[in-house]
């Protein structure tokens, strides 16, 4: 049994003062006041604050590794591992749009369950070819009724798709199976994506990015999800991928109860590279862009730890609302929020210690500290 001890508590949803967070293996046993906790291995963090552990559901790649380039399990684990240093410890690896035999061999790879994993993130191919993106073209198609099978039969945990290239009726079907249908890379109308909406769509890929833009008179995908009060929103907050201005519009629209921070990060994310391939492509770095030589945006660099500073700098969002967009919000789009995201009794042990500046102290994964 550890008492983690010296440090402002946030559980998830709030901050607890005076309090001492008890864990037994790699679970959480209680949350309980200072002056009542039990005896055992004390750690004195010395100040800052002590949070659940980041949540990612929008990960392609870290540390110099991509899902694409190596669809393997190994590559898989190497990324959770990237990530996990940067204080995310449940993630949910992603896939884009590829040759069919990437999409199976990233599916074989995921599937048998792995710590720090939530499952995989399927963004295309069933997607909208006039909102691709750094997606390839030629392997952009329509879902058929055996990729649909194929999807649930694999557990996936979400798959990004567009109506264009995916009936509702589909949509229904990955829903009532646990899938959880983002819409993204889609030139939808308002009135296409909220039927959507309704079939069991419960999210938005990258806000703003690779999907029909808000206009009085055409509100999109976007207009749709803002006005929605059941729909989740991924936000890349990199201050690249959307204008500040925007990410406030969003956040104070859809609030931290549905907008979620992502990072959509690449390889050079997480203490990578600063440039890779990607479908044969070189994308390089440049700052804080990861561009094609098109200048065509090709994910991101950033983690949820850089997510973090960027709410509470630039959406003027409080430190309290910042972090429920990386723990609890969007462990709770994904289903898991009794064991992720929260400090609860019954939740795994994966914790981040922030300094009062923001900077990463220290995390833990499963009651163990990372190194």
């Amino acid at each position: 049994m550890r008492i983690f001890v010296g440090a402002r508590i946030f559980d998830g949803l709030a901050f607890r003062d005076d309090c001492a967070l008890v864990t037994q293996g790699a679970t959480i046993r209680a949350l309980v006041p200072y002056a009542d906790r039990p005896m055992g291995e004390t750690v004195d963090l010395g100040g800052g604050l002590l949070t659940p552990g980041f949540v990612d559901w929008q990960v392609n790649g870290g540390g110099g590794f991509l899902v694409n380039a190596a669809p393997t399990r190994e590559t898989l684990r190497a990324i959770v591992d990237a990530h996990r240093r940067f204080g995310t410890t449940a993630l949910a690896p992603t896939v884009i749009t590829d040759a069919p035999e990437v999409l199976e061999a990233t599916l074989q790879a995921a599937r048998e369950p792995m710590d720090g994993s939530l499952g995989l993130h399927v963004e295309g191919p069933f997607i909208d070819p006039r909102r691709k993106g750094a997606h390839p073209l030629n392997h952009i198609r329509a879902m058929s009724e055996a990729d649909a099978r194929r999807l649930i039969d694999a557990r996936v945990c979400v798959v990004t798709l567009a109506p264009a290239s995916v009936s509702l009726e589909l949509m229904a079907r990955l829903a009532a199976h646990g899938v959880v249908v983002s819409l993204g890379h889609s030139e939808a109308t308002a009135e296409e994506a909220r039927a959507c909406f309704d079939a069991g769509a419960r999210s938005v890929t990258h806000l703003f990015n690779a999907m029909s833009p808000l206009g009085h008179r055409a509100p999109g995908v976007v207009g749709a999800a803002l006005a929605d009060p059941r729909v989740y929103a991924g936000f890349i907050a990199d201050g690249i991928h959307a204008h500040e201005t925007a990410g406030r519009l969003a956040f104070r629209l859809k609030g931290p109860e549905r907008l979620t921070l992502v990072s959509d990060a690449m390889p050079p994310a997480a203490g990578g590279p600063d440039s890779y391939e990607l479908n044969g492509r070189k994308v390089t770095r440049r700052g804080l862009s990861l561009t094609l030589d098109d200048g065509t945006l090709a994910g991101a660099v950033i983690t949820l730890h850089d997510a973090i500073r960027y709410a509470v700098q630039k959406l003027g969002a409080s430190l309290e609302d910042a972090l429920r967009m990386a723990t609890s919000t969007p462990a709770r789009l994904l289903r898991v929020g009794d064991r992720h995201g929260v400090l609860r009794p019954g939740a795994r042990a994966d914790l981040v210690h922030l300094g009062a500046d923001l900077s990463l102290r220290g995390v833990w994964f499963g009651g163990e500290a990372v190194q």
